[in-house]
């Protein structure tokens, strides 16, 4: 038996105007949330024209279609959606002439779009995790709707087919889960490393900081609650109610200082040229469906919308400062900076809301083009929600060479490091000495 995608009303409309449209082919990409029995899918977005695309595309065939346009349409969308919604596959609206090819078309696209959102990603799908992605297909004369799915984890994977239903009010009363995540990482950058490679540390040092994220207790309304526990239990829940409402629940994430006396610490000394500090509280935020969630998508939403923040908004930054000091400038001399800040915009007809990041300085004008070129949806300034939080990432200036006195610091790092190891050996077997002693004496008496 094949998936359902529950598809929110007016996407309907919004793929019928689009095949309106004097256009051989229309491709754009399907968003929302998977859930172990169903899908569902809040928003469609065409792809944006290329500004030299001139409506000019041979009618006769689809190898036009230019693959790499659509991956990175994906992979600016992605950043746009808070924890818990993903782009759930691609469609394609097309003429009659076009229908026999357009389902390998849309095979290599969902293929290709995900291969590279999960380049980007710091955490990896669980086992019993949905991968299985959707391929619309629309006739732009009979408006006839065919989907199918693809399993993207296996790269020989055939097409089965999917149910596409229309409901309305699909998300007016989405769950939302809101957090701040306070950050102090200090990345190191290795002396070792070619050109300094300034992006590949920081991706290393976040992987790290992502491994205790996972490892993090999470505390809803705070309790900790079980993983397999209805998200909503003990809520009423709202009947015949379509306006927009979202249930909001704060959540604390405490994160471990330590490892468990079952792992043994190790400490590493690496000669090191520089480093990255990243400082600030990051808000964070997960919708969930209302049919029955459970705490474990609840809280996995949440932590992925954690990491995805924050290396998003690590890679907007140096996407910025390349922009700026130019390709070839790999070392960038300054010691400190500010990393964007997250806002988020509604979703018409939806308690959902998407984000986005602006710098300081850039005008909201901007950011609402940025939601009609990606999202192809307007956005009212006045609907847009600035979160109050500043991050920063202080860079120390990176030098070609470790001196002398450096490596003299190392050795006394070194040395320092040692001895503390060294008195922790001795203050524990002082301890078992005194432990023994204290025995030995209050059993004699």
């Amino acid at each position: 038996m094949g998936r359902t995608y529950f598809v929110e009303e007016g996407i309907g409309q919004y793929l019928s105007n689009l095949s309106t449209k004097v256009q051989p082919y229309v491709t754009g990409l399907l968003i929302g949330q998977c859930s172990v029995q169903k899908d569902y899918v809040i928003q469609a977005v065409r792809t944006p024209p290329k500004e030299e695309q001139k409506e000019v595309i041979n009618p006769s065939k689809l190898e036009s279609i230019d693959e790499e346009w659509i991956t990175a349409h994906a992979s600016q969308v992605a950043q746009m959606l808070p924890g818990g919604l993903l782009v759930l596959g691609v469609f394609i609206i097309t003429c009659p002439e076009l229908s026999k090819d357009s389902q390998n078309a849309l095979r290599k696209l969902v293929f290709a779009v995900e291969k590279s959102l999960t380049k980007r990603r710091l955490w990896k799908p669980a086992e019993e995790e949905v991968s299985e992605r959707a391929a619309l297909q629309i006739c732009s004369a009979t408006k006839k709707v065919v989907c199918r799915t693809y399993d993207v984890q296996d790269p020989k994977s055939s097409a089965k087919p999917a149910d596409w239903k229309y409901q309305s009010a699909l998300s007016a009363s989405w769950f939302a889960l809101d957090c701040t995540v306070n950050v102090n990482i200090h990345i190191p950058l290795l002396a070792t490393s070619s050109n300094h490679d300034l992006e590949k540390n920081i991706k290393n040092g976040l992987n790290r900081w992502a491994k205790q994220i996972e490892d993090s207790v999470f505390l809803i309304s705070g309790q900790v609650k079980d993983d397999d526990a209805e998200l909503l239990e003990g809520q009423k829940k709202s009947r015949g109610n379509t306006q927009s409402s979202s249930q909001f629940s704060d959540v604390k994430v405490l994160t471990q200082l330590s490892q468990g006396s079952s792992h043994r610490s190790t400490a590493t000394v690496q000669i090191c040229s520089g480093s990255v500090n990243l400082k600030g509280a990051v808000k964070c935020r997960a919708y969930t469906h209302n049919n029955k969630p459970k705490v474990k998508e609840a809280i996995q939403a949440l932590k992925r919308d954690i990491i995805n923040t924050l290396s998003d908004r690590c890679e907007i930054l140096f996407e910025d400062l390349i922009i700026n000091e130019g390709p070839h400038k790999k070392d960038f001399e300054m010691a400190y900076d500010v990393l964007p800040q997250r806002l988020f915009v509604p979703v018409a007809g939806s308690s959902v809301m998407l984000s986005d990041y602006r710098f300081g300085e850039e005008a909201i004008g901007e950011v609402q083009e940025r939601f009609v070129e990606m999202l192809d949806q307007s956005v009212q300034a006045e609907d847009i929600q600035i979160t109050e939080e500043i991050n920063t990432v202080g860079i120390c200036p990176v030098t070609d060479n470790v001196d002398d006195t450096q490596q003299e610091q190392l050795t006394k790092a070194t040395l320092l490091l040692k001895l503390q190891q060294n008195m922790g050996v001795v203050i524990a077997a002082a301890v078992a000495v005194f432990a023994s002693i204290f025995s030995f004496n209050y059993f004699s008496d």
